[in-house]
C-alpha cells in the first residue's frame, strides 16, 4: 500500500502570503492542511517588526485582501501594529489558527518520487510530508545579522534591530546611532530624535524621502472605503495606475525608452532639490542628503519627518564611510570617533531575489534537481514567478520577478490563486503530481526576459554601480513582473493546465472536474 502523506497540504510560513493561501484554501471547501510556522504567531514581517515609527507605505484600502476589505484602518497610512492585528483577525475569522503548528522551521524539503509527496525535515530533527507544499516564507526572509562592519561585535553598548527592538531600552539622553538609510531608518530616525541626546544617522547612499499624504481618517471616510462600491472602485484606480505604469515601462519602444528614461531621472533629481530646499535648512545636509541616482533606483519612501529630522540640533547626517566599529562606538574613515550608547543597525534583509537566498539542499525535487544549485547557476526563474519544472506539486508565493499590483497582498492573491487552481485540478484528475513543463518554463521566462529589457537599461546603464536590492548579485531585476497585472489576475483565475504535466493518474473524473470548472469564489 502507498504510503499517505500526513497532510494533503502544507503551507510554509504565516505571514501575510500563508494566511492569502491557507484562506483561499478555507473558502474553496478544502480543510486538510497545515501551516508550519517558525515564530508563534500569524503577521509575518508585522509580527517581528515593531520598532518605533513602523507603518505601510501605501494606502490601507490597498494593502489588504480583497476577500477580507478592513473598515477599521485608523489612518490612511496604517501602523505597524494595526496591521500586524489586522492579519490576526483575518487568520482568526477564517478558522486558521487550528491549523497552525508554531516555532518549526523547515530545513529541507525533498520531493519522494516513489510516494508520490514532500518529505519536509524541520530543525527539530522531525519530518512532515504532503502531497502538495505552498512555500510562503514571503520577501523578506531574514534579516542581516552581519552589517558587513568590522567590529561590530566588539561594541560594548546597546545594539537595536528593526526586527528585535528593545522596548525595554529606554533611549532617552542616550548617544545613538542608525546605521542606514533605507525605509525602517526613514521611520526609526525621526521617532527617536526627540528622545536621544544626540543622533547620529550614517548614509551610505542617500533615500528619496517624498512627502507623505497620511493623516487621520474619521469614521465617515472608513465606512466609505470600506463599503462595497467605493471600496472596488479605489482599489481599481490603483491597479489602474499601477497597469499604466507597468506598460509604459516595459511596453515602450526600447529606442524611444533609452531616450526618455535619463531625461526622468534629472527633471525627478531637479524636482526633488528643490524639495530639500524647501524642507532642510542646512546647505551641507541638503547636499549629503541629495540622491545622484535616478527616482526608481532604489525604493522611494514616503515620509513627512525624516528629511525634517535633520533640522533639529541634535541630529546629524554623517556620509563620511564608517571604517570601523569599537567598543566605545563608531569610527569613521576621516578619524572621526563617536561615543554612543546605543546603535540601530538598520542595514536591511536577505530577499527572495538573491540568488543566495536558495541554498544547495534545501529544496530538492524529482531526479534530484536542486533549486540551490540552478538558481545560484542558471539565474532566478519560474513559470508564472510560482512553478518550477522537476518540482512537483510545489509552489512558491514570492517568487522570481513576481512583485506586481499595489502591495504585497494583490501578489499573493495572484500567486496563491494559481497554486490552488492547480491542486484543484490534480485532485479532480485522481492525480498523484502536477510539475510545470520545461518548454511552458523557459517559453515563461523567455517573454519575462524580452519584457525586462527596459529595466534592466534603466537599472544597468542609466543608474550603473548603484547598490539597490533591486538588483541581484547575477546582475538581474528578479523583483518585479515585468507584465500586465491585468494579464497576471487572468492567467491566475484561469491556469493554463496544458502547461503542466499530471502524472500518477489513478481516477478520471469527469464530474469533478466539471464541479470545479463551474466553481466561483463568492
Amino acid at each position: 500500500m502507498a504510503e499517505q502523506p500526513q497532510h494533503r497540504i502544507v503551507i510554509i510560513g504565516a505571514g501575510p502570503g500563508g494566511i492569502c493561501a491557507a484562506a483561499q484554501l478555507v473558502r474553496r471547501g478544502i480543510s486538510d492542511f497545515l501551516i508550519v510556522e517558525r515564530g508563534s504567531d500569524f503577521g509575518g514581517s508585522w509580527r517581528d517588526n515593531h520598532y518605533p515609527g513602523l507603518g505601510v507605505d501605501v494606502p490601507g484600502f490597498t494593502y489588504q485582501y480583497s476577500f477580507a476589505r478592513n473598515p477599521k484602518w485608523s489612518r490612511m497610512f496604517p501602523k505597524g501594529r494595526e496591521v500586524f492585528e489586522y492579519h490576526r483577525e483575518v487568520a482568526s475569522r477564517f478558522g486558521l489558527y487550528q491549523h497552525a503548528r508554531w516555532n518549526t522551521s523547515i530545513e529541507r524539503e525533498n520531493w519522494d518520487d516513489s510516494a508520490g509527496l514532500w518529505r519536509l525535515s524541520t530543525s527539530g530533527g522531525e519530518e512532515i510530508t504532503a502531497q502538495f507544499v505552498i512555500s510562503a516564507v514571503g520577501a523578506y526572509i531574514t534579516a542581516k545579522d552581519d552589517p558587513g562592519i568590522p567590529g561590530y561585535q566588539e561594541f560594548a553598548g546597546t545594539v537595536l534591530r528593526p526586527n528585535e527592538w528593545d522596548h525595554t531600552y529606554d533611549l532617552v539622553g542616550k548617544r545613538v546611532a542608525v546605521i542606514g538609510t533605507g525605509a525602517s531608518s526613514v521611520q526609526i530616525t525621526p521617532s527617536i530624535a526627540p528622545a536621544v541626546a544626540t543622533l547620529s544617522v550614517f548614509q551610505r547612499t542617500p533615500v528619496w524621502a517624498l512627502p507623505k499624504p497620511d493623516f487621520a481618517t474619521p469614521a465617515p471616510i472608513r465606512n466609505l472605503i470600506a463599503a462595497p462600491g467605493p471600496g472596488h472602485l479605489l482599489s481599481l484606480i490603483a491597479n489602474l495606475v499601477v497597469e499604466v505604469g507597468l506598460r509604459i515601462v516595459y511596453q515602450t519602444p526600447r529606442r524611444l525608452f533609452r531616450l526618455g528614461a535619463p531625461v526622468f531621472d534629472r527633471v525627478a533629481r531637479t524636482v526633488y532639490r528643490g524639495y530639500l530646499r524647501a524642507v532642510v535648512r542646512d546647505p551641507g545636509t541638503r547636499q549629503g542628503l541629495m540622491p545622484h541616482y535616478g527616482l526608481l533606483g532604489k525604493r522611494p519612501t514616503l515620509s513627512n519627518s525624516f528629511l525634517q529630522a535633520f533640522n533639529r540640533d541634535n541630529v546629524e547626517l554623517v556620509t563620511d564611510p564608517i571604517e570601523r566599529i569599537v567598543p566605545e562606538g563608531i569610527v569613521t574613515r576621516d578619524g572621526r570617533v563617536f561615543e554612543l550608547d546605543a546603535i540601530v543597525l538598520a542595514t536591511g534583509y536577505h530577499l527572495f531575489s538573491d540568488p543566495e537566498s536558495y541554498v544547495e539542499g534545501a529544496v530538492v525535487g524529482r531526479d534530484g534537481f536542486d533549486l540551490g544549485v540552478f538558481y545560484n547557476s542558471e539565474r532566478l526563474q519560474a513559470y508564472q514567478s510560482v512553478a518550477g519544472p522537476q518540482l512537483p506539486n510545489r509552489w512558491i508565493l514570492v517568487g522570481p520577478y513576481s512583485w506586481i499590483g499595489t502591495g504585497w497582498h494583490e501578489l499573493v492573491e495572484i500567486s496563491s490563486g494559481h497554486a490552488i487552481n492547480v491542486i484543484e485540478a490534480t485532485m479532480a484528475r485522481g492525480a498523484q503530481s502536477a510539475e510545470v513543463q520545461w518548454g511552458a518554463h523557459n517559453a515563461y521566462h523567455a517573454k519575462i526576459r524580452r519584457n525586462d529589457e527596459n529595466i534592466d537599461y534603466y537599472f544597468n546603464s542609466v543608474n550603473a554601480g548603484l547598490r539597490t536590492y533591486y538588483v541581484n548579485s547575477a546582475g538581474d531585476m528578479p523583483y518585479i513582473r515585468p507584465t500586465s497585472l491585468f494579464e497576471a489576475k487572468e492567467q491566475s483565475r484561469n491556469v493554463d493546465l496544458s502547461a503542466y504535466e499530471f502524472r500518477g493518474i489513478d481516477i478520471t473524473s469527469t464530474d469533478v472536474e466539471q464541479d470545479l470548472a463551474d466553481r466561483t469564489i463568492a
